[in-house]
């Protein structure tokens, strides 16, 4: 027990010093990227088009790798997979610590997009599947939850220390970290394999497993399901989703949230920027109030709601929270509303952590990284999708030659989005229980 609640808090430091790493220059990107691109001004319409670019490029290489880097941790562990997307995290930030010129920029620019490919979304898919090799099922979606406090935790953190330090200095900071954190990874945080594989972990990529694989469906009786033979394909992703329906339907809600959190990712900053006016502060501001409430909702609120409530309706209640946030933004009137709206994720961080759990209660203990890595991957494919539409539709309504005045129109848009992961997450039925499952150690 003791040496289980050890590893575990390793985990959770190895998480919360790559998330300060990544956060702790996030305020600052914004004014690096318009001073490179559009010096002088406060609305910069290749700014938009080049980030939408970069997330739908990123998203594409995610989609692809997500499925295999969670297949390949089930087979060789989880500290080895973790490795490799930490060390190709320092990349980027390293070139922005030396110099900020419009030359760097664009190094980093290339960089970022072709790291992120590999490193966006890896970490937490993987910390996922550790936590699921430790955790039995019952007790699943509070692990997850508190995993996801960590990340804000680090989030809070590294937006606070972002508003006192200078835009050069910061990058140094994350620099410095990501290294470390590398380093205390590999010294203290013990290799997890799934519950049951034993010395399976030594097998080949590419043969089969002797053992078949074990998904639960929904009559509560779980089926043999031949194993993947190979890097997972499009098609063993589809074969995983037909045999667990509620498997599908969270994949079907975790690729619209993704769709319209996406639209929210390369829209929101730039709408505030030219609405408002806002700086590097204010982003900081605004993203230390969010991520002040959502580690304390996750940390706190949603471990004692999960038992009395269940995953699936924490999950309701998180997107419909969602669809409020998105719909202050696009008829914000003051530079305050977006601050107020921040109150609004105390509930909306409910439903990640409650979406994963959901997912992994359909998988056995040695498919937990195809499960999350499946999940990352669709995560990803609504990721590529987001800046395409939402980003030309931002810049549209920003400009002088938007068909009708509404600013927040391409946000409103992201809130339709929104309502249709809600409506579908309320055809999502209780996770059943699975016999894998109950072979995971509790803790």
């Amino acid at each position: 027990m003791e040496k289980k609640l050890t590893a575990l808090s390793h985990l959770f430091v190895t998480v919360f010093l790559s998330g300060f790493s990544t956060i702790i220059v996030a305020p600052a990107i914004i004014d690096v990227t318009m001073f490179s691109l559009c010096p002088g001004t406060d609305e910069c319409s290749l700014a938009i088009y080049l980030s939408g670019f970069q997330q739908a490029i990123i998203g594409l290489g995610t989609a692809l790798m997500m499925p295999i880097i969670g297949n390949l941790s089930d087979q060789y562990g989880r500290k080895a997979l973790l490795t490799l997307p930490m060390t190709l995290s320092i990349i980027p930030l390293a070139i922005l610590a030396c110099n900020r010129t419009t030359n760097y920029f664009y190094a980093y620019f290339a960089f970022k997009t072709l790291t992120d490919m590999v490193c966006q979304g890896s970490i937490n898919c993987l910390a996922l599947a550790y936590l699921a090799d430790n955790i039995s099922y019952r007790q699943r979606a509070s692990a997850f939850g508190i995993l996801a406090g960590v990340t804000s935790a680090a989030y809070v953190c590294g937006t606070l220390a972002a508003r006192f330090l200078s835009t050069g200095l910061a990058f140094q900071v994350a620099t410095f970290v990501s290294l470390f954190a590398v380093v205390y990874m590999r010294i203290f945080l013990e290799e997890s394999i799934p519950a049951d594989q034993g010395e399976g972990i030594t097998q080949p990529i590419l043969k089969e497993g002797e053992e078949d694989n074990i998904i639960q469906n929904d009559d509560n009786a779980p089926t043999k399901v031949p194993p993947f033979k190979k890097i997972p394909s499009l098609g063993d992703v589809i074969y995983l989703m037909k045999n667990s329906p509620s498997f599908a339907q969270a994949a079907i809600v975790a690729f619209f949230n993704n769709l319209g959190e996406g639209g929210m990712e390369s829209s929101s900053m730039y709408y505030l920027k030219a609405r408002f006016h806002f700086n590097k502060d204010q982003f900081a501001d605004l993203m230390l109030i969010g991520g002040i409430v959502a580690t304390i909702s996750q940390l706190f609120i949603m471990p004692l709601l999960v038992s009395p409530i269940g995953d699936g309706r924490l999950l309701s209640i998180g997107l419909f929270a969602s669809c409020v946030y998105a719909i202050l933004y696009s008829i914000a009137w003051s530079a305050w509303v977006p601050y107020a709206a921040a109150a609004v994720s105390t509930v909306m961080v409910f439903a990640p952590p409650s979406l994963r759990s959901i997912a992994s209660k359909q998988a056995g203990p040695r498919e937990q990284g195809k499960a999350q890595g499946c999940i990352s991957g669709i995560i990803s494919l609504a990721n590529i999708m987001a800046p395409l539409i939402f980003s030309p539709l931002t810049s549209l309504f920003l400009s002088e030659g938007a068909p009708f005045h509404f600013p927040g129109f391409s946000i409103i848009c992201i809130a339709i989005t929104l309502m249709i992961a809600f409506i579908q997450s309320l055809m999502i039925g209780r996770a059943p229980s699975t016999s894998n499952a109950e072979n995971s150690t509790e803790v």
